[in-house]
């Protein structure tokens, strides 16, 4: 597990496969390739998996058209696209429907697009007049692109699943969100959801967190990115709050919500999210003083201007290199995340 608290680095590169299960997959047709979204995952993936990144020529034209070509023969392979869909979502997202087409355009056997961070996800349903769902058109993208499959990690709702008309395997950052709460010893925990609609994600989180108690915050939006938090539904009075979202974009949910657990008798306020988009003015509105520590992990690359002292960032690229083999090799995935 890799993380980064403020700038610095608390724990070390991954732990790569077993050697003889490196050297199977060094004599197998698996490739893996890397987007420009998050060149720094996509290496750590490669080195659990024991295989270097494939080589490719990633350039812009004058106009601004995105231009890729792979630069090694992958007929006959199954190759794997790693590209989060994060800022600039659209450069990023156009690159990744050109590097399938291009695979595909290669006679790769299977392409699948592993996409740690799934941009556009929030208008999954319509909840007014003459709004598109960019969620299902993401998706029909993907597909009419060529890919064979997707590797998804914490879609915003679980029902995006079903936009795909090809495999969609999703995975979870909260292993290794748990993982490190547990090192920390932390006592009395309650685990909160910030709304009604991440009570499911926040059970499933408390669950595994030794089953933990868990509370709801109430809370009304009214626009996009404003939100208005009421009450809070369970008992929080001198307990450690860890506050559970799939995605901190503008922080302002978190924050009110930390708020509200502070008034409400909290002792301590954590919060944990898979993924780190912090849009301004979320740097801001964390480092406030109302979080003992906000945890995130890598499926976003993270700025250099995005670092503060509350911050703490672990790596999934174990959690997605365990499942691209576990893919690969036509074995299980879910028994990855069974709570024992």
């Amino acid at each position: 597990m890799n993380a980064l608290r403020g700038s610095a680095v608390i724990c070390s590169a991954t732990s790569p496969l077993p050697t003889s299960h490196r050297e199977v997959t060094e004599k197998s047709r698996l490739r893996i390739f890397s987007g420009s979204a998050n060149v720094a995952l996509a290496e750590e993936v490669a080195a659990y998996l024991g295989l270097p990144l494939g080589p490719m020529v990633r350039k812009r034209f004058a106009d601004g058209e995105l231009y890729v070509q792979i630069q090694e023969s992958i007929r006959g392979c199954d190759v794997y696209l790693i590209q989060p869909v994060c800022r600039p979502v659209n450069d990023h997202l156009m690159e990744l429907l050109i590097m399938v087409d291009a695979c595909r355009r290669a006679s790769a056997r299977q392409v699948t697009a592993v996409i740690p961070y799934y941009g556009y996800a929030r208008a999954d349903r319509k909840t007014a007049g003459r709004e598109s769902i960019t969620a299902k058109l993401v998706a029909n993208l993907v597909v009419k692109s060529g890919a064979d499959r997707v590797l998804a990690m914490d879609l915003h709702s679980a029902q995006i699943q079903g936009y795909f008309d090809i495999p969609l395997d999703h995975v979870f950052g909260a292993p290794v969100l748990i993982d490190y709460l547990e090192s920390k010893n932390l006592s009395d925990i309650v685990v909160v959801s910030p709304d009604v609609g991440g009570v499911a994600r926040a059970r499933a989180f408390a669950k595994r967190l030794n089953d933990a108690p868990l509370a709801i915050i109430d809370k009304r939006r009214q626009v996009h990115n404003v939100a208005e938090v009421l009450n809070v539904i369970g008992d929080v009075k001198g307990k450690t709050a860890v506050l559970v979202d799939d995605i901190i974009d503008t922080g302002g949910t978190l924050t009110e919500g930390a708020r509200m657990l502070r008034r409400e008798g909290a002792r301590q306020v954590y919060a944990c999210a898979t993924h780190a988009v912090l849009s301004p003015p979320a740097i801001e509105r964390l480092s406030s003083g109302l979080f003992e520590e906000v945890i995130v992990t890598n499926t976003i690359p993270m700025m250099d201007h995005h670092h503060f002292d509350q911050l703490t960032v672990l790596s999934v690229a174990n959690v997605l290199g365990e499942t691209i083999w576990r893919i690969h090799e036509d074995t299980s995935v879910s028994s990855m995340f069974i709570n024992d």
